[in-house]
């Protein structure tokens, strides 16, 4: 096979390997963010940023600020996804600015708490309609838990089958769950039209501007559109990034601002505002008042549209675990990919096990604000890389360059969504995260008290030694081969740094 050198101001693959092919075109890009933003958050979150809120007027506005800090925060990933045209996102960025350890200490908070636990939401959104659609009875529970198990191994068996296939199903899911949308949408201009308004009549009246609150709020919103990175961790797959990254980017979260905004109008043109507090999914109690005998097209819509958003993470996700396996900050294995298909088998399992483990333990509630702490503190560092290369990288090639301002504003939203919880109503929650995210420092209950001998003991206690000293342990060459055999994958492409 060819090989050829580059320059390390491209980072272009040298072609000593399999690699992955470039399958996403302009469209696909476009359906792969729209794809991971719209998930169960928008069918949701409204009745959650309405509450810390206190006002319909002043949640319109935070849905507002969200959708322009996901457009800011897309357009800083532009920057910095056509300047390091290489997979993995935040990890990439991290790396090449802030080194390893930061690098390693994201992946590891990545790997075991914000992936699994942001798949788990989706999934188990998906196994809570799925029960209802079906209208099961018993254990509901049990159902959900294993509908929800379903959802990611059948996503799994879809990704490691082919990346293409995987990125139709996105497509097909992108469109029907926009079509959904705009059906929740027209129904709201409908009622507009009829004079109705609700809740809209109220405006800002209980507005509460408290910190705290209007960063809770943002929580939900932000959830909401989250998947705005998620081109930037399959950029190698892109066809012509430096065009198609930012145009997909831009398209992407515009998009979702303007139907995610209507759809909060059509939700207030419906409903009261007690209506939505009290409902567990808005969308559903929407669909009952305004769709009458077709109501079950809304938590079919929302379960189709939350399979949609697990397939969509499953497939970004993956290849920042691929990315740091193949940079040697994760165990080798996970960069291989399957001999014919090309798909990187190994991370997808090991996504797909790791999340059940959240299906199987946690709830939607308790796992949002986790998710939305944790991976606001990295955020801020991947905002703050770029910072870091405009000073040492100026002559760097940057097929498209944002303004200065907007990864400025970023670092400072982000110290804020991170701090603001912590200092106003601090939580044991915020304290685990942080703990777990400088892991090592910190030795839990078990592995103390009662001397269990079992591989975690934390981020930067891997790191040394297995990272940083390359200590190598008997028979993994042996169970390397052995998982190489079973699943039939081989070492990818290297990359030139």
């Amino acid at each position: 096979m060819a090989s050829r050198a580059v320059s390390s101001a491209t980072s272009t693959p040298v072609e000593t390997g399999p690699a992955m092919r470039k399958e996403l075109g302009i469209l696909g890009a476009i359906s792969l963010i729209v794809g991971c933003m719209i998930g169960s958050g928008i069918f949701v979150s409204p009745g959650g940023v309405l509450e810390a809120t206190g006002s319909v007027g002043l949640s319109l506005v935070v849905w507002v600020c969200a959708g322009l800090i996901a457009l800011m925060g897309s357009l800083c990933y532009s920057e910095l996804g056509t300047m390091l045209p290489k997979s993995g996102g935040v990890y990439t960025f991290v790396r090449e600015a802030f080194g390893d350890i930061a690098a390693f200490i994201w992946i590891w908070v990545d790997l075991l708490l914000v992936r699994p636990s942001s798949l788990a939401i989706m999934a188990l959104t998906f196994g809570t309609y799925f029960v209802a659609v079906f209208d099961l009875c018993g254990n509901t529970r049990l159902y959900v838990r294993l509908a929800a198990v379903a959802c990611l191994v059948t996503v799994m068996f879809l990704n490691c089958y082919s990346t293409k296939l995987a990125n139709w199903a996105t497509i097909i899911s992108t469109v029907f769950k926009v079509a959904a949308l705009l059906v929740i949408v027209c129904g709201g201009i409908l009622k507009l039209a009829q004079g109705n308004s609700l809740a809209l009549t109220s405006g800002f009246q209980g507005s509460n501007y408290d910190v705290t609150k209007i960063s809770l709020a943002l929580y939900d919103a932000l959830w909401a559109y989250d998947g705005w990175v998620c081109l930037t961790t399959v950029v190698e797959e892109i066809q012509k990034p430096s065009r198609n990254l930012p145009i997909a980017n831009t398209a992407g979260v515009v998009l979702i601002v303007i139907v995610y905004l209507a759809t909060n109008i059509a939700y207030f043109a419906a409903m009261t505002t007690t209506e939505i507090l009290e409902a567990d999914a808005v969308a559903v109690v929407w669909g009952d008042r305004v769709l009458k005998g077709a109501s079950l097209f809304i938590p079919v819509a929302v379960m189709v549209s939350a399979f949609g958003a697990v397939n969509g993470n499953v497939f970004s996700g993956g290849r920042s675990i691929f990315v740091a396996a193949r940079d040697g900050n994760l165990p080798s294995i996970l960069s291989y990919i399957h001999v014919d298909k090309l798909t990187p088998l190994p991370t997808m399992v090991f996504t797909t096990v790791t999340t059940t483990v959240f299906v199987l333990l946690g709830d939607i509630s308790s796992l949002v604000d986790f998710f939305s702490f944790t991976v606001w503190l990295f955020y801020g560092l991947s905002f703050g890389s770029l910072l870091v290369f405009r000073v040492t990288k100026p002559d760097r090639v940057r097929p498209y360059k944002c303004p200065i301002v907007i990864p400025v504003v970023m670092v400072i939203i982000s110290i804020y969504l991170v701090l603001a919880p912590i200092i106003k109503e601090p939580s044991i929650g915020y304290l685990y995260a942080a703990l777990f995210s400088v892991g090592g420092l910190i030795f839990y209950f078990p592995f103390v008290k009662y001397k269990l001998d079992l591989p975690y003991k934390g981020g930067l206690i891997f790191y040394f030694p297995f990272v940083k000293y390359k200590l190598d342990l008997p028979y993994k060459d042996k169970l390397t081969l052995y998982i190489q055999l079973i699943l039939q994958v081989v070492p990818p492409t290297k990359y030139m740094d």
